[in-house]
């Protein structure tokens, strides 16, 4: 009998110390993890200040095999928002603020646990990288909810990993959309032609790139420093191409609403003739521009067309890297002329 009371004297010395234990604790946590996303910051951006786009890479989502998700209306942005159940248990995250490309704020609210606030700041590196830092944190924690958490072995190895987790998916799913592409062949139709501003070099096949964007930028400053009105948007003009020496003759273009008489000896005034041509059109990175240029000689074969003899052939960009950060979302049309 006396044994059963000294055993019950320490149990309950045991239990004061852990409760003495717990309810001196923190009663704020601050759990934080960062990485760095082979993304241009704009494209993070756009991908977490978005909560549809969570679904993708939320650690969280893809433990809950059973998880209810409800996107609403809004779901980008300031005042968007989503919410979950999960055995029973509601759950909402909501954007409060954000600045773009820089910082993003939120709050979630699970069941009756205390209010939990979400910071991502988001920082652009030199390489085109984004350091991306991810941080979850709380106040005022009831003593039910530290001693939840001292068991479970603390606020950071309990829910450090899932952001380390998100963080990861987070970088696997931007880097997969930035490489999605689509090529279309349109098909035959008539390009308008018109007066344009040009350059003309040649270079290895390695260095058009580089060359292009030395030479482009030039003719939209003269064309700016000139008023002179732009009528469509910038394309090259492939004059020669040699597979043998891997070697291309080209001529960037900027078009123009009328003949222009140029002063500059490096900026010269061209005129496309209307021409019939066979239109292909690329959305994705310029990587993909060798298979659309493959798919269109391809269609030109197999269609029975002939392509021109020293015709036309050029590049239009629809837009550009420096408006449009994500690769996926850039377009490209290509026109060769066709007999």
């Amino acid at each position: 009998m006396k044994a059963f009371k000294y055993i019950l004297f320490l149990l309950l010395i045991l239990f004061i110390g852990m409760a003495i234990y717990i309810a001196v604790q923190p009663n704020a946590y601050d759990v934080k993890r960062t990485r760095t996303i082979n993304a241009p910051v704009s494209v993070v951006y756009d991908n977490i200040i978005d909560f549809e786009n969570w679904l993708a890479w939320s650690s969280w989502a893809d433990e809950n095999a059973g998880l209810s998700i409800n996107l609403p209306d809004q779901t980008r942005g300031i005042d968007a928002s989503y919410s979950w159940k999960d055995d029973n248990i509601e759950g909402t995250i909501k954007t409060i603020n954000a600045k773009p490309d820089a910082t993003i704020v939120q709050e979630m609210q699970y069941g009756d646990d205390p209010k939990t606030d979400i910071i991502w700041n988001l920082k652009p590196n030199g390489d085109g990288t984004t350091e991306v830092t991810l941080t979850m944190s709380g106040n005022d924690l009831p003593f039910g909810f530290k001693a939840s958490t001292i068991f479970n072995g603390g606020m950071d190895s309990k829910i450090g990993p899932d952001i380390e987790s998100s963080l990861e998916k987070l970088d696997r799913t931007i880097v997969a959309n930035m490489k999605v592409y689509s090529i279309n062949v349109e098909g035959i139709t008539q390009h308008g032609g018109g007066f344009y501003l040009y350059n003309t070099t040649s270079s290895k096949r390695s260095d058009f790139k580089l060359r292009m964007q030395e030479m482009m930028p030039k003719l939209g400053a003269y064309a700016i420093a000139n008023n002179i009105t732009m009528s469509g948007k910038p394309f090259v003009i492939y004059h020669k191409m040699d597979d043998t020496n891997g070697t291309v003759m080209f001529s960037c273009c900027i078009p123009t609403t009328s003949k222009i008489t140029t002063e500059d000896p490096e900026v010269l005034t061209g005129q496309l003739e209307p021409f019939k041509a066979l239109k292909t059109v690329l959305k994705g990175d310029y990587v993909n521009l060798q298979e659309a240029w493959t798919k269109a000689t391809t269609y030109i074969e197999t269609n029975n067309l002939v392509q021109k003899e020293n015709g036309i052939a050029l590049e239009a960009y629809l837009n550009d890297p420096m408006s449009t950060p994500n690769p996926a979302n850039l377009v490209t049309e290509i026109y060769l002329e066709v007999e």
